[in-house]
Parts: C-alpha cells; structure tokens; sequence
C-alpha cells in the first residue's frame, strides 16, 4: 500500500477516534461553572468508572462500589508519609483507623480538627485528602485527624455515624488531647458531602450530651463546626438545586439517591420512588407538619435560590416506603430535621456551598436554620463551584475555584479556632 494513503487512512483514524473521545467528554454545562473543560474532563473519567462498576453488578462480578472502591486504591490511596514540615502517622481513635497529621514545628499547645471525608458513606479517603490534611496542618500549625468510618455496603447506618461519634468522643478525651499536645478549648468538627453529614450529626449529638453532663463535672466539646457541601436531608429531591443542577457533574440527582439507598441499606429498586419525591408524599403518616417545616425551602431559602422553581409535593405516593426506611426520619441520617433546642446548642459554624451542585440547597437551610437557632453562621457560597470542588485544589485536577475554596475554608479555620 501507498505510504501516503496509509498515512492518510492513520489520520482519518485519528481523527475518527478524537471525535468520539470528544463527544463522550463534552457535556453542556451552565455558563458560570468554573473551568467546565476541567469538570468535563474529570465527569468523563468518574462516568467510565461508574458505567464499568455497574456493568460489574450487573454481571455479577462484585458490588459496584468495591469496584470503584479498587480503582480508588490503586490510583488514590497513598501510606502515611511524613514530611519535613508534617508528621504523619496511621492510628486509631475509639477503634476507628484514623489518619493523624502533626506539625514538627510552631506552638507547643495546638489546634485540632478532627475531619470526615467525603464519597456517599461509601467511597474511601482519597489522596486529595491526604493532601488537604497536610495542608491544613502546615498552615493553621494544628493537629488534624482524618477518619476512616466503615463504608457501605458492608456497612450500613447507623454504622458509620457511629464510628464518627466514637471516634469525635475519643478524640475529645483529656487522654488523647494531651497526648498529641491539642489545645482543649480549639478544637473543630469538618467533613465534606458525606462527611460533613457526620459532622453536622455528631456536632448535634456531642454539643446536647455536653449539655446533659455540665451539672455532673461536665465534658469537652467542639469550639467549631465546618461542613462542606454537607448532605443533610432526603425527603426532598425536588429542592431548587436539586432541580437546576440535576444534569451537572460530578454528583448526579440518581447518584446521590442510590448512595441515601446505599446508606441506609435499603432496596436499590426504591430509587424511582425516592426521585419521584413519592416517599415524601402528603399522605404519609411519619412526616409530621413539623418535620416539614424544617426543609420547607419556601421559606427557608432567600428568592435568588429559590428562582422560577416550584415545590414537588406528592399528595398521594408510595405508603410503604417509610415504613421500609424508617432511617429516613433518623435526625442522626438527617441533620437537617433537628430540632431548633438542639441546633442551638451546637457550635458555631463554617458552611461552605456550591451554586451547581445538588446538595447547595441543604446547606442553605442548614445555615437559616442555625442563624433562627441563634447559632453564628458563616455561609460561604460559590457561584462558580460545583460539587467535590474543594478537593480539585491540587494537581493533576487544578481548579480555580478548588484553590479559592480551599484557601478560604482554612482561612476561617485559623481566624475562628
């Protein structure tokens, strides 16, 4: 064959192939998300992830999420490894592995923040949290301690909130504060996504057991909350955010109901309903007018947020899906259904959010619900960031609004620890 024609069939390949890449990677996004090539690239990847998991469920080979849970280690997880400027070591705190990051340098009492990772209660720590740990270290000179909670699905809640609380009470005991050298009255509860669900479930459970115990010699609690695109309700998937930003990576609408399913260890089949908002519907019995009223977005969101959306409310749906998952009404599965006594009582609070991601609307609420609790509120809100990007701060997935967003988290964290 000619040279000239094979080279000209290798370029029509070529070219062939690059066109079907980038038709797979493009996806439309709204114009004010941050460096969208990024987010599509990273979408791209995550999608071929989870279409090659469910493939594997499908087939019978593993449960999606330990395939997922796999790539993850073999492209993210890392040992724990010191530095020049940070000690890292692997530990435990109230049995539960937990990661500690300690400054070689700085003062010798420090600050102390103990942080949950996000990925849906089922994906592990990544190394992006490795770094952001060490980071935060170096930078507020601060001992960080980043758990590793069970995942589902082996385990299902209550199972992780309990090893949050075990490991938030461990690492509140005088023994551990002094053993790492951590000042006692600076000390801060974070997460992210479903991280900072734990969070915001064990700020609630520490703040009230402190004030329960006060009259008997009283026990430590947290100075601070920090919760980061936190999840905290799943009675409504119709919110503003969840309606706008349905189609927006990286966590899809359907994504985010399969890992509450997951969570919560029930049937994967209810999904449908779930998006249907049918489990939240007027006619069932468990919803009281009351528990409503705490993620009524009408009136808990300012107009800008709520936009031209209108409330999904099933007058009739599915009767059996709350007697199925009761877990659903579980404040400690839904922060956000607490009550003003006890939101009162919590610390106060950091709550960063994102304008195209589904979950913005629950920390909204979240942060009118305190401010009414009389609790302080910092609310930190990107119009241009999207859901996980606090985590894109660093390379090789470098984004704008990951390093802004991460600059301004520890910000806080050092003016208000």
């Amino acid at each position: 064959m000619d040279t000239g024609v094979r080279a000209m069939r290798l370029r029509l390949a070529g070219a062939v192939l690059l066109s079907a890449a980038a038709y797979y990677v493009y996806l439309p996004l709204p114009s004010g998300v941050s460096e969208p090539w990024k987010l599509m690239l990273l979408d791209a990847l995550f999608r071929s992830f989870l279409q090659a998991s469910d493939a594997a469920h499908s087939l019978g080979v593993c449960h999606r999420v330990h395939l997922l849970n796999q790539v993850v280690s073999w492209v993210e997880v890392i040992e724990a490894r010191s530095c020049a400027a940070v000690h890292v070591t692997d530990s435990t705190l109230g049995g539960v592995p937990t990661r500690v990051f300690q400054p070689k340098e700085g003062k010798q009492l420090k600050r102390g923040v103990l942080y949950f990772h996000g990925g849906g209660w089922a994906l592990g720590r990544m190394r992006s949290y490795d770094r952001l740990c060490r980071k935060m270290a170096e930078d507020l000179d601060a001992v960080i301690m980043s758990v590793d909670y069970r995942l589902a699905p082996e385990a299902v809640f209550p199972d992780q909130y309990h090893d949050a609380l075990a490991a938030s009470r461990a690492f509140l005991s005088s023994q551990v504060l002094e053993r790492y050298g951590i000042d006692p009255h600076r000390v801060c509860v974070s997460g992210d996504s479903a991280g900072g669900n734990l969070a915001a479930a064990v700020a609630q459970e520490v703040e009230n057991t402190h004030t329960h115990t006060e009259a008997a010699g009283g026990k430590q609690c947290f100075k601070a909350q920090a919760l980061i695109y936190p999840v905290l309700q799943a009675l409504d998937f119709y919110t503003p955010s969840y309606q706008q930003n349905q189609a927006v990576p990286i966590l899809y609408r359907p994504i985010m109901a399969r890992f509450w399913l997951q969570y919560l260890g029930a049937d994967s089949s209810l999904e449908p309903l779930l998006l249907a908002n049918n489990h939240s519907s007027l006619d069932q019995p468990a919803i009281s007018a009351s528990a409503r009223s705490k993620l009524d977005w009408t009136a808990l969101l300012p107009p800008k947020r709520r936009k031209h959306f209108r409330p999904v409310v099933k007058e009739t749906g599915s009767p059996g899906v709350m007697g199925e998952v009761p877990e659903l009404m579980d404040v400690r599965a839904a922060p956000l259904l607490a009550e003003q006594g006890v939101l009162g009582r919590t610390p106060k609070a950091y709550v960063m959010t994102c304008e195209f991601d589904v979950l913005r609307d629950d920390g909204l609420m979240y942060v009118r619900r305190l401010q009414d609790a009389g609790v302080a509120v910092t609310s930190d809100h990107y119009e241009d960031g999207f859901h996980g990007c606090m985590v894109f701060a660093f390379l090789p997935m470098m984004s704008s609004v990951g390093q802004r967003s991460m600059n301004n988290y520890i910000h806080w964290l050092d003016q208000n620890l």
